[in-house]
């Protein structure tokens, strides 16, 4: 199809309507309901099937395996998932496996509780017992149980230094993987010697199955020393008694090799990727060329926006290698390193999301023809109530006029604010699942 020709067939949709049927495209992709039934296991011959799992998708794929499961195979279980994060059960019967809801990002009583009692669960399987393990992003919080020598109060005050440190979710989760009694493998040896299936949905670069949720029940290569690395260099205050053990080592998590760890399977079953293509195969069908940048993009978020601020302007004046009419597709999981230029202005709001449409938009400079979307795909960016923002040609215009000045809010980390004025927040609830950041500019 040529230019021309994909112009005209996009004319009559609204970029801002078309962004965020982009965004509902790949939210939809990873929805446990959609993609979880085929890897499902069979039942044991002789035994129970206990499912275990935690994550902002766990309680939507509890529910997904309590409607594909046979009625007349044992079933029961625990989940934890975040607050407000379970979805409604109106179409399904009765309910076979438990779900509790508790605190994320920081940890609570509510989490270390669920994560208890799924331990003690985990610990009375059997060799004739199926443990169906249901993993996604945001379980590292969700599912804390503090190692010998820390309190809850010292992991919460441990989760709040890494949130605002800027370190990587790799970085987090080797730390958090060697300060828990049930992260980095250790789920999966509370499981033993029964039969362990680990579902999983991806929320992290590379898709790496130790990393997400701090791998639970998957084998983990990071070391004790590479934890104490993550404090050292980020100036973390731990408790003396733990820093001395992470030191000598007795701390580590159970590596590949472990005897526990055989015989064991693993399925990702929705990856950022696949939302992306999706996205793009969308925006395809539309008439629009969609190039996807990358689904492991990491960095501070507002300097990722300013990086996709500068390829759009180009493509917009017709230089590098993107065609316009097109969308520009990106994912992966940014930080936001949090700083106070003034103390005396008040701490901003906002998530890793509106701190890319920031950058982004100081970018673009107001470039006409580009339109911009970032969102968390669980519908939540950062604590807030929002999934994200979106970047018009006239965003910087329409906030000066109201008083909001781009580079304030950017020294604030006030994305929120910024965008809440203009009235480009986008909200859309929970979404019950969580593939992380989706990105997507529209350049006519």
């Amino acid at each position: 199809m040529s230019t021309t020709s994909a112009a005209a067939k996009f004319t009559p949709v609204h970029p801002r309507q078309f962004l965020k049927y982009l965004f509902h495209v790949a939210v939809e992709q990873a929805q446990p309901g959609n993609v979880l039934s085929r890897y499902l296991p069979s039942p044991p011959e002789r035994g129970r099937t206990v499912v275990l799992g935690a994550g902002k998708a766990a309680g939507a794929m509890a529910q997904a395996v309590e409607a594909a499961w046979p009625i007349d195979a044992p079933l029961s279980g625990l989940v934890v998932t975040r607050y407000g994060h379970t979805p409604k059960r109106d179409k399904l019967g009765r309910q076979r496996v438990q779900v509790v809801e508790a605190s994320h990002p920081v940890p609570d009583d509510a989490g270390q509780c669920a994560a208890r009692e799924m331990l003690a669960l985990a610990n009375e399987l059997t060799a004739d017992d199926l443990a169906l393990c249901l993993i996604s992003g945001g379980g590292s919080a969700l599912l804390t149980l503090p190692a010998p020598g820390l309190t809850l109060t010292d992991k919460q005050h441990i989760n709040r230094q890494l949130l605002a440190s800027g370190a990587s979710i790799h970085e987090m989760n080797t730390l958090r993987k060697h300060l828990s009694q049930i992260k980095g493998g250790r789920l999966a040896a509370a499981c033993a010697p029964a039969r362990v299936v680990t579902l999983v949905i991806s929320d992290v670069p590379g898709d790496d199955l130790s990393v997400i949720a701090s791998g639970p029940t998957v084998p983990d290569t990071s070391t004790c020393a590479e934890a104490l690395t993550v404090v050292k260099r980020y100036g973390l205050s731990l408790p003396t008694s733990v820093r001395n053990a992470l030191e000598a080592g007795v701390l580590e998590t159970p590596k590949p090799h472990a005897p526990i760890f055989s015989g064991q399977k693993t399925h990702l079953i929705a990856t950022p990727q696949q939302s992306i293509e999706a996205a793009a195969q969308a925006a395809r069908a539309a008439g629009l060329k969609a190039y996807v940048l990358s689904d492991a993009i990491e960095g501070e978020s507002s300097d990722i926006g300013r990086m996709h601020g500068a390829l759009a302007r180009a493509a917009a004046h017709g230089h590098g290698a993107f065609e316009r009419p097109c969308v520009l597709l990106s994912g992966g999981e940014t930080t936001v390193t949090l700083t106070r230029s003034d103390p005396s202005q008040p701490p901003g709001r906002g998530g890793r999301a509106g701190e890319f449409c920031l950058g982004l938009a100081q970018a673009l400079q107001g470039q006409p023809g580009v339109w911009g979307l970032a969102a968390d795909t669980d519908g939540i960016d950062g604590i807030e109530d929002n999934a994200g923002a979106l970047v018009t040609p006239d965003s910087v215009t329409r906030a000066a006029e109201a008083g909001r000045m781009l580079s304030d809010h950017l020294a604030r980390h006030d994305a929120y604010s910024y965008f809440e004025t203009i009235g480009d927040l986008v909200v859309t609830g929970p979404t019950y699942t969580n593939v992380n950041d989706f990105r997507a500019i529209l350049i006519l």
